[in-house]
């Protein structure tokens, strides 16, 4: 993180901590017509507030688009896989496209952002809930 920092030039500040799992996933969204879309995807980047995937191929979804992620059934109980990534299918919204690769001319990944019920929110960010966890 700290060749990144340098890089930018900027302290970047992350809400929640990122861990690097390798898993199989699958994508799913509706496109500009309505119809339903997928690709199977590889998490790459994985925290509580979202993931970073990567695609080999398929048609490249749009930046802020919702999209659900879903990982495979079999790889679900994974230790490090945070809680709502097990339960099935989380909404997303895509928060950053990957650079496009030359061999495809599609993206060569996705930032998702997930997205958090407002009550969530006021729950997780609640003086409460910080003294409690201290």
């Amino acid at each position: 993180m700290a060749d990144k920092q340098k890089l930018t030039g900027r302290n970047i500040q992350r809400s929640s901590e990122r861990r690097a799992i390798a898993l199989p996933a699958r994508l799913t969204w509706k496109d500009a017509s309505g119809a339903v879309r997928f690709i199977s995807v590889t998490t790459r980047d994985v925290s509580e507030a979202g993931v970073f995937v990567e695609c080999e191929a398929g048609a490249a979804i749009p930046l802020f688009r919702l999209v659900h992620l879903q990982v495979e059934r079999a790889t679900r109980m994974t230790e490090a896989l945070p809680m709502r990534l097990r339960d099935g299918r989380v909404l997303s919204a895509v928060w950053r496209v990957a650079p496009c690769r030359r061999s495809t001319g599609t993206p060569s990944g996705y930032a998702l952002r997930f997205l958090v019920a407002p009550q969530m929110m006021a729950v997780q960010s609640s003086p409460l809930v910080e003294a409690i966890a201290v």
